[in-house]
């Protein structure tokens, strides 16, 4: 429970449920992570953004995530962004999505869950991590059959932007 002036001069109650707080938890532990991981590994800092339309192919990196926590960590991006992201860890810019880039993708969404799931005690010890898969294409669409909670978060480095999703079926 938190206390929220108005700018009345009056107060009023605003409750949080223990989902919202689980979920607001979560969400700030996926942007330290971004941040981090995209600071250390990328040389770049990175900030949330408003949701965007990203034009032709894309690029998806997903984790499983196991134990503790059931589901999947996303990592999408537009083929443009997924080549600077390899560029920047390679020091060269592929002009295609070739294995170089699936690899770098795959490993930044693996460093992106070893690193959000390092920031909460129980599922650091409890929550394994999959090697990733990476899809790449103009037309195709990731669904989680089982995860009836999901978190999808924007994010921007400079002008690129890529989405990071969690699905999951932990009792938040």
């Amino acid at each position: 429970m938190q206390e929220d002036g108005n700018g009345g001069g009056e107060k009023r109650t605003i409750l949080m449920t223990e989902t919202e707080r689980k979920i607001g938890t979560m969400s700030a532990h996926l942007d330290r992570a971004v941040e981090e991981v995209f600071r250390t590994m990328l040389g770049v800092g990175c900030e949330p953004a408003e949701p965007h339309e990203d034009q032709g192919g894309s690029v998806s990196a997903v984790i499983g995530l196991a134990g503790s926590l059931s589901g999947s960590l996303v990592l999408q991006s537009g083929e443009a962004v997924a080549r600077w992201m390899a560029g920047c860890m390679t020091g060269a810019e592929p002009d295609s999505v070739d294995a170089m880039v699936r690899d770098a993708v795959g490993e930044i969404a693996n460093m992106l869950a070893g690193a959000w799931k390092g920031f909460d005690p129980e599922l650091s010890s409890d929550c394994l991590l999959s090697t990733p898969t990476v899809v790449a294409g103009t037309s195709y669409q990731l669904f989680s059959q089982r995860a009836p909670m999901r978190l999808e978060r924007s994010y921007r480095a400079g002008e690129r932007r890529f989405i990071v999703s969690l699905f999951c079926d932990w009792p938040v």
